[in-house]
């Protein structure tokens, strides 16, 4: 897939957090997304960028945005005209309304907050596997406003054997998934926090959305068909990792006899997502990787193969309870936000969506 002959401008929201920081490093050598615009807090506003943030990465604050004058968020200031994408970090007590503004106002808008992931035409979006759900947003816009709001989920086997039945799951989730400042110290250091508010139900109901059908009726209020079927069960803990979220899984296949274990090994190492077989710049080159080792993923080997876009897989094996269970790592703060974002704007601009 050809990319766009000319840059495609976007702004960030949120750019002196963590999340928006990230976007600025992935999105400063991007090929064609280029970043004219900087949203924060109104204390940031009106101040060169390399003096409202507190930069928190392991890289030096691009040079291209030292002196770029930081504004508020908000779509009628004018620093935003000539920007077509708008890329989200804001947290969600202020992300909503501020959300819904720039879609108002005509923009696409990739976030990374909760509040709009329930919405019934609005796509949550894990693109290595339901790209497919980006058309919806036809639904979102109107003849005389092609805005719309497309969200991601902060980081979570169907296609090759039919549907899951059920998915017991526990997550070991890094301290930067709370943003900064994050979890007390005395809360996390030699410590195991066995509770995340809200995040249990998120990602028990986010599942059944991420891997439902599409709605071909355009008379229904939704734009999509949830695996209201499917039965999912989440325990979700702060551990003491700065980066990579680690989950243990077993799985249950309604398909009776289930797959065997090399045929699901085999379907993972093949697996390849729609962002790889369009040519987007940001996709992974392998979208699973499937370790052999007994001890692997870990966060601190794998959470930055493939600049954290790929998704990390080992200690796959029966499950006397359930099919199968496994081991998965995702970058939570790449493939678990930014990247994702940055992916289904590359994979929302290959299908005209822009």
């Amino acid at each position: 897939m050809p990319h766009p002959s000319q840059p495609v401008e976007v702004g960030v929201l949120g750019a002196t957090g963590t999340v928006g920081q990230r976007f600025l490093l992935l999105l400063s050598s991007h090929p064609y997304f280029c970043v004219t615009a900087l949203g924060a807090s109104p204390r940031s506003a009106g101040q060169e960028y390399q003096k409202a943030v507190k930069w928190k990465q392991t890289s030096h604050i691009p040079s291209s945005y030292r002196a770029l004058r930081v504004s508020a968020c908000d779509p009628s200031t004018g620093a935003f005209k000539g920007c077509k994408i708008i890329f989200s970090g804001l947290d969600a007590d202020v992300a909503g309304e501020i959300e819904s503004a720039f879609k108002d106002a005509g923009f696409a808008v990739f976030s990374n907050a909760k509040n709009y992931r329930r919405a019934p035409l609005v796509p949550l979006v894990v693109p290595l596997v339901n790209p497919d759900h980006l058309n919806v947003v036809r639904r979102q816009q109107s003849a005389t406003n092609p805005g719309y709001i497309i969200t991601n989920a902060n980081c979570t086997l169907e296609k090759a054997f039919g549907p899951i039945d059920t998915v017991l799951v526990t997550t070991l989730q890094a301290a930067s998934g709370a943003g900064y400042p994050g979890v007390a110290s005395l809360d996390i250091l030699d410590n195991v926090v066995p509770y995340i508010g809200g995040e249990e139900e998120k990602m028990e109901w986010e599942t059944k959305k991420i891997l439902g059908a599409l709605s071909n009726d355009d008379a229904h209020e939704t734009g999509f068909v949830l695996r209201d079927d499917m039965r999912v069960s989440a325990t979700c803990t702060r551990v003491p990792v700065i980066d990579g979220h680690t989950e243990s899984v077993s799985v249950r296949f309604s398909r009776r006899p289930p797959p065997s274990l090399e045929a699901v090994r085999t379907a993972l190492r093949d697996f390849t997502c729609d962002a790889q077989t369009l040519q987007c710049p940001s996709a992974p080159q392998i979208a699973i990787e499937v370790h052999d080792a007994d001890d692997r993923p870990q966060p601190r080997l794998d959470r930055d193969a493939q600049k954290g876009a790929g998704v990390s897989l080992g200690r796959l094996r029966e499950c006397p309870v359930l099919d199968l269970k496994f081991v998965v790592l995702v970058n939570n703060v790449c493939l678990g936000a930014a990247t994702s974002s940055i992916i289904n704007a590359e994979i929302a601009c290959a299908q005209g969506l822009l």
